[in-house]
C-alpha cells in the first residue's frame, strides 16, 4: 500500500497564510497610521502566539466538527456553547455584507461608473449569491478558486509594497515613519481600528486539524504558529507601507485606500489598476469561499444538537454540505445589502465590516477560559500538542490575549466623543441587536432540546416495558 503523504511545516505555513491573509482589511489596518507598526508587533507576541498555541491544543485534542462551540460546550455547557456558533456564524454574512459593498465600490472606482443604488443593489445581489451557491458544494469542487486567490492576494501586496518603496525613494513619504512616529498615541480613532489587527489574526485553528498527518506536529504546530504569524504580518504591513507611502493617513478610506493608493503610486487609472482591481474583487469572493465550509458546519453542528435554530441542520443529502446554514448566510447579508441606503453612516463598507469584526471576536472570547477550564476538568486527555509551562503561565496565556480582546471590543463599538457617535453607535445598535436575536435562538432551541430529551426518556421506558 501506498504510504500517505505526510503535510510538510512549508503546507501548514502556506495554509496559514492562505486563510488567515484578508487583503480588504489591509487599509482599515493602515488608517491607524505610523504606529501600526507597533500594534502589529507587539499584537503578534500578546496575542497571536498565546492564540496560535491554545487553539493548536484545543484543535488537536477535541477534533470533532464544532471547533470553538464544541470546546467552549464541553467546559461551559451548552448555552455558552450556543452563543460562540451564533456569534461565530452571524459575523460571516454580516461579512459577505460588507464585501459586497466594497466589490461594487472597488468596480465602480476602477472603470469610472456612476450608477444609481437599485443598479448597484442588483451587482451586490448577484455577488452575494454568486458566493452562496459555490458554497453548497464541497471546497474540493473549487480548490481552484482559493489556489488562484492565494497567488492574487500576495501579488497585490507586494505590488503595492514595491511601488511604496520606489515612491518613497523617489518622492518621499506622505505619513512620517520616523522613531517617534511609529510609537503608538493612544488615539480613540486609532484604537477603534486595533480590531482589525486582531481580525487579521484570527483563523489559524483551521491549521490544528492537519495534525494527523503531520510527521511531527508537536514541533511543526508551533513553528507553523510563528512563522505564519511572521509572514502574515510582513505581508500586511508591507502593504500599509505601500499605503503609507501614497496616503496621508488621516485621508486614508477603510473602503477605497487600497485602489486609491495604487492610483496615486503609478498616477492614475491605467490597465495596471485595472488589472489590480480585478483581482481585488475576486479575493472578496474567494476570501468568503474559504470561510464558508467552517462557518457553515460549526452552525449546522450546533443545530443538530438544538443550539441553533433548525433551518442551519439541514443538509444535501448528495454531497452532505450544510445547505441551510448557506442559505440563511445569502438571505442575512441580502437583508443588509438593501436596508444599506437607510443606514447613518456614509461608509457603509465600514459599518457593516465592523459589525462583522465584532461578532468574530466576540466569538473568541470563551475560547481562553475554556481551554483553562478543559485543563482542570479533563486532565488525562491524551493531547497530541501541548501549550507548555505552568499554571501561572498558562493564566497569562490564556487571559493577556482575553483581556485585549476585551479591551478592543469596548473602544470598537462605544462612542467616547461626539464625534464617534455616527459612526459608532449603528455599530453597538447591531452588536445589541445580534445579541438579542442570539439569545432568543438559544432559548428556543432549548425548549427544541428538552422536547428530544423527554422524547428520549419516554422511548426509554417503553423500550424497557415491553422487554418486561
Amino acid at each position: 500500500m501506498k504510504e500517505k503523504k505526510k503535510f510538510r511545516l512549508f503546507d501548514a505555513v502556506l495554509m496559514a497564510v492562505v486563510v488567515i491573509l484578508v487583503v480588504e482589511s489591509a487599509a482599515p489596518a493602515a488608517a491607524i497610521g505610523s504606529s501600526q507598526f507597533f500594534w502589529w508587533g507587539i499584537l503578534l507576541i500578546l496575542f497571536f502566539l498565546p492564540y496560535g498555541l491554545i487553539s493548536a491544543e484545543l484543535g488537536t485534542t477535541y477534533t470533532g466538527d464544532g471547533g470553538i462551540y464544541d470546546w467552549v460546550k464541553m467546559a461551559f455547557g451548552r448555552r455558552w456553547g450556543a452563543r460562540v456558533a451564533w456569534f461565530y456564524w452571524i459575523n460571516f454574512p454580516i461579512w459577505m455584507a460588507s464585501l459586497a459593498v466594497l466589490f461594487t465600490e472597488v468596480m465602480t472606482q476602477i472603470f469610472g461608473l456612476e450608477v444609481g443604488a437599485p443598479v448597484l443593489i442588483i451587482f451586490q445581489l448577484v455577488f452575494i449569491w454568486s458566493v452562496t451557491l459555490i458554497s453548497c458544494y464541497p471546497v474540493s469542487d473549487s480548490k481552484w478558486i482559493l489556489n488562484l486567490a492565494a497567488f492574487a492576494k500576495v501579488a497585490i501586496m507586494v505590488c503595492l509594497g514595491v511601488l511604496g518603496i520606489y515612491h518613497a525613494i523617489t518622492k518621499g513619504m506622505a505619513n512620517d515613519f520616523s522613531g517617534k512616529a511609529l510609537l503608538p498615541t493612544f488615539d480613540l480613532n486609532s484604537l477603534s481600528f486595533i480590531s482589525v489587527i486582531l481580525f487579521n489574526f484570527l483563523g489559524f485553528e483551521v491549521v490544528t486539524t492537519l495534525a494527523s498527518d503531520m510527521e511531527n506536529p508537536k514541533k511543526q504546530i508551533p513553528q507553523a504558529i510563528i512563522y505564519g504569524g511572521i509572514l502574515i504580518a510582513f505581508f500586511y504591513l508591507f502593504a500599509a507601507f505601500g499605503m503609507g507611502a501614497a496616503v496621508p493617513a488621516d485621508q486614508l478610506s477603510t473602503s477605497g485606500g487600497l485602489i486609491d493608493s495604487f492610483i496615486l503610486l503609478v498616477g492614475g487609472i491605467n490597465p495596471f489598476v485595472i488589472i489590480i482591481g480585478l483581482l481585488f474583487m475576486y479575493t472578496l469572493a474567494a476570501n468568503l469561499i474559504s470561510w464558508a465550509l467552517g462557518v457553515n458546519y460549526v452552525a449546522f453542528y450546533a443545530a443538530k444538537n438544538h443550539d441553533m435554530p433548525k433551518v442551519f441542520a439541514k443538509e444535501n443529502p448528495k454531497n452532505e454540505m450544510p445547505i441551510g446554514a448557506s442559505v440563511m448566510n445569502g438571505i442575512v447579508a441580502s437583508v443588509l445589502v438593501v436596508a444599506a441606503p437607510f443606514i447613518p453612516n456614509e461608509n457603509i463598507f465600514w459599518a457593516f465590516f465592523a459589525l462583522n469584526v465584532v461578532a468574530l471576536l466576540v466569538s473568541y472570547i470563551m475560547m481562553f477560559p475554556a481551554f483553562l477550564k478543559l485543563r482542570k476538568i479533563d486532565p488525562d486527555k491524551e493531547r497530541p500538542f501541548k501549550v507548555p509551562g505552568g499554571s501561572v503561565l498558562l493564566k497569562i496565556i490564556a487571559y493577556v490575549p482575553l483581556a485585549l480582546l476585551v479591551i478592543t471590543l469596548f473602544f470598537s463599538i462605544v462612542p467616547l466623543s461626539s464625534k464617534e457617535y455616527a459612526e459608532k453607535i449603528p455599530i453597538l445598535i447591531g452588536t445589541i441587536a445580534a445579541t438579542i436575536i442570539g439569545e432568543i435562538c438559544i432559548r428556543l432551541g432549548d425548549k427544541e432540546y428538552a422536547k428530544e430529551t423527554d422524547k428520549k426518556i419516554q422511548d426509554k421506558g417503553s423500550l424497557e416495558h415491553e422487554n418486561n
